[in-house]
């Protein structure tokens, strides 16, 4: 599974802390010949805009087929499969990091699961920590399944592929 560490598509968005209500959590099952993560660094604000807008017709995609892969999950996945959710994070330094959370359930116009990445660039959030999100920040969304293959996770794959500018002349975004 491709997680974008510290790019993404993440300049406007602002997620909100898991509510107060319960939820159930799920199991989270990455089969073990999974696609690794593969992390990428955009340390310019130059490299940082490229990424973004190189990666704008993916999220467009992910975000076109998310409603069916919602509908899909809540008619139930098959045993040790995962519904994973691709958003931003920011910090009150105005960091910003993709990640993605584990779905645990959804509510009308809202995901709920846990962040399932490692936290590398942003403060304030941990790994495992109970998130929810509206479904309009979502920036992309994956099945993990159980044979190691995924299904989904189109900004992820392009991710892999993607090589920001080597050279920018503006500051350094961190």
């Amino acid at each position: 599974m491709s997680v974008v560490r510290s790019i993404g598509w993440c300049a406007s968005l602002a997620l909100a802390v898991a509510a107060g209500r319960p939820q159930a959590q799920q199991p989270v099952y990455v089969a073990p010949n999974a696609p690794p993560d593969r992390g990428m660094d955009a340390t310019t604000d130059c490299q940082w805009r490229a990424a973004v807008k190189a990666m704008a017709p993916f999220v467009a995609q992910a975000r076109a087929t998310f409603p069916e892969a919602r509908r899909r999950y809540v008619a139930g996945l098959g045993p040790r499969s995962t519904f994973f959710v691709a958003t931003c994070l920011h910090d009150d330094r105005g960091r910003t990091e993709q990640v993605f959370v584990a779905v645990d359930s959804v509510g009308e116009g809202s995901v709920m699961g846990r962040i399932w990445s490692q936290i590398e660039v942003v403060s304030g959030y941990r790994l495992r920590q109970p998130y929810t999100l509206p479904d309009s920040e979502v920036v992309d969304w994956m099945f993990s399944k159980p044979d190691g293959s995924e299904e989904g996770n189109v900004v992820g794959k392009f991710l892999d592929t993607y090589k920001p500018p080597a050279i920018c002349t503006d500051s350094l975004r961190r």
